[in-house]
């Protein structure tokens, strides 16, 4: 089914406004994306090229680069979020479970939704089995987590014309690679109605710091000129709306970038008319106010 038929149009100013809870302006979904690269594969991204500039493998520089963020960065985002007592979405390789059993349980402990990111990261394109890999994947994370999962963001943000319905064939009820809205959308499959999430790719380390080569503080302006402006179209009438902030822990992580991000969430938290929520929840939140059809 091609996207255009699946995802009907819908101007936002014909959607009738939707209290969050509390009645506060702005919905905040933080994301924590966690991968297992292998060393066997192109490296999904480069911060270093080779030196005769030719992609060269294995590409330990690289794979290294990511191992730092598994390693380091990922605890310093852990701390920065349970501090403050907010638990984002981690969005996780199937394969981060066993390969980094130490980081996946501390998530769960902390009360993390685990969201679907693959099974290793590679575009879907790739998959030989693309259904059969997506299944491994809702499957791994119910057994890891005692919970099913209900969310997914495909690695890079791929899809083929077949991915919705098999993800909505494996139990998935929110997929955030459709980044069309400031509200989730319904979106048709051959197994029902899901709904797409408003996740991001301006408001996201890697387009940001990795792709841009803005200087640091950058996400995080552009974060409080987006809940400013958010703010005003709610107290306008708009109703509220989701703002995401996506980030890994090999960017956002490490220390000359985590100072600024951890000042972000004080002035987020400190703002008033901001709500924290996991995916699942904004999932049940929008369907209960909602007067989509």
């Amino acid at each position: 089914m091609r996207p255009e038929h699946r995802l009907p149009y819908r101007a936002a100013m014909d959607r009738p406004p939707q209290a969050a809870p509390d009645d506060k302006a702005i919905i905040c979904w933080p994301i924590v994306n966690v991968e297992h690269w292998l060393i066997d594969n192109p490296m999904p991204r480069q911060v270093l090229v080779a030196p005769t500039g030719a992609a060269l493998q294995p590409d330990l520089a690289n794979w290294a680069w990511h191992e730092y963020g598994m390693r380091a960065g990922f605890w310093r985002l852990l701390g920065a979020f349970e501090t403050r007592g907010i638990r984002p979405t981690l969005s996780i390789n199937g394969s981060v479970i066993t390969a980094y059993p130490r980081l996946a349980t501390a998530a769960r402990d902390a009360g993390w939704e685990f969201m679907g990111h693959g099974f290793v990261q590679q575009p879907i394109h790739r998959e030989a089995d693309q259904r059969g890999m997506i299944f491994q994947t809702a499957a791994t994370i119910r057994t890891f987590t005692g919970t099913a999962c209900i969310g997914w963001l495909g690695p890079g943000l791929t899809e083929t014309l077949d991915t919705p319905d098999f993800l909505a064939e494996a139990g998935i009820r929110y997929i955030a690679d459709w980044v069309v809205d400031d509200l989730p959308c319904r979106l048709k499959t051959a197994h029902g109605t899901v709904l797409t999430m408003p996740y991001t790719v301006e408001m996201n380390d890697i387009p940001v710091q990795m792709i841009q080569h803005h200087a640091g503080g950058e996400l995080e302006a552009r974060a409080r000129r987006t809940a400013d402006r958010l703010a005003r179209e709610a107290k306008a009438g708009a109703g509220a709306k989701v703002m995401s902030l996506a980030i890994h822990p090999y960017i956002t992580g490490v220390p000359h970038r985590i100072d600024a991000f951890e000042a972000l969430l004080d002035d987020l938290l400190a703002r008033g008319d901001v709500a924290f929520m996991q995916g699942r929840t904004i999932h049940d939140w929008y369907l209960a106010g909602s007067d989509d059809t």
